[in-house]
C-alpha cells in the first residue's frame, strides 16, 4: 500500500514560527526531505528512525536536481512511507511546491500541502516594517528578482508594478539588485526608501535601510548575500516607530 506525501512550509527561519500541524507531521514522518533554509532545530523533532535527506539549493549549486526530488517523493511513498517534504517559508510562494504536488498526484500518490509563514512576511515583521498601513500602503506586490533562465519572455513587468503598488517586495533579488532598484527609481524616485533584510527571523538577521540612491551607492560595501528580502516603499519609514534596539 502506498504512503502519502506532505509538502510542508517550515516558515521563514525561526523554528518557533512553524505551525502546529507542520510540527506534528515532522514528528511522524518516516522520511523527511528538507531544504537549505529550513532550521536544523526542526530536525530534532524527527523520530529516531526517520530518514533525513538534504536537497538544498543555493545560487549556482543544487544538491539534487528538481526532477530527482520529484522522483524521490514518489518512490519513497510507494514504499508505504509517510514522506514530509519540508520547505522554507511557504511551499507555494516561489517554492516549487506546486510542481512537486502536481508530479506526485500524476503518479497516483496522495499529496497534501501545508502552508507556512512566507519568508517575506517574517522578514518584514521581524524588521519592524508592516507591508500595509491604511494611510501609507494600501497595496503591495511580491516578485522574484531572478526569473527562470529557460523563460524567453519576462513575466515581471517591474515598471508597471512600481506604478501600481505602494510597496514592492523582491525575493531572490541580490544578484539583480542594481538593475531592479534603478528601474523602480525611474518610477518612484531615488529618494524612495528601501530595506534589505538578510537571514530574516534568525539570530544572524541583518537589516540595511536607506534611500534607493543610498543603497545603490553603497551596496557593494554592504556584503549582501542570500537569503535576503528587499522592501521598497514609504512604508519602510514606519520601522522608526516599530523597531527598537534591545
Amino acid at each position: 500500500m502506498n504512503g502519502k506525501v506532505f509538502i510542508v512550509g517550515a516558515g521563514p527561519g525561526d523554528p518557533e514560527l512553524i505551525t502546529v500541524k507542520a510540527l506534528n507531521l515532522i514528528k511522524n514522518a518516516d522520511v523527511l526531505i528538507y531544504d537549505r533554509l529550513v532550521s536544523k532545530k526542526l530536525l530534532e523533532y524527527c523520530k529516531s528512525d526517520c530518514e533525513l535527506i538534504y536537497v538544498g539549493k543555493s545560487p549556482g549549486k543544487h544538491e539534487m536536481e528538481q526532477e530527482k526530488i520529484n522522483e524521490m517523493l514518489v518512490n519513497k511513498a510507494m514504499e508505504g512511507k509517510t514522506v514530509v517534504r519540508l520547505k522554507g517559508g511557504d511551499p507555494y510562494i516561489f517554492g516549487r511546491g506546486e510542481e512537486e504536488c502536481s508530479y506526485v498526484i500524476e503518479k497516483g500518490i496522495l499529496c497534501e500541502v501545508v502552508p507556512g509563514i512566507p519568508s517575506f512576511i517574517g522578514a518584514a515583521v521581524y524588521a519592524g516594517i508592516p507591508l500595509t498601513n491604511r494611510n501609507i500602503s494600501s497595496s503591495f506586490s511580491v516578485i522574484t528578482g531572478k526569473e527562470a533562465e529557460e523563460k524567453k519572455i519576462s513575466n515581471v513587468k517591474l515598471e508597471e508594478i512600481a506604478k501600481a503598488s505602494n510597496t514592492i517586495v523582491i525575493l531572490m533579488g541580490i544578484s539583480t539588485i542594481k538593475e531592479n532598484l534603478e528601474t523602480i527609481a525611474r518610477v518612484k524616485g531615488y529618494d524612495e526608501k528601501c530595506a534589505i533584510v538578510m537571514n530574516a527571523t534568525t539570530d544572524s538577521q541583518r537589516v540595511f535601510v536607506g534611500t534607493i540612491k543610498e543603497i545603490l551607492d553603497n551596496y557593494e560595501n554592504l556584503h549582501l548575500e542570500n537569503p535576503a528580502i528587499i522592501i521598497i516603499g514609504k512604508i519602510v519609514n514606519m520601522r522608526d516607530k516599530l523597531w527598537k534596539k534591545s
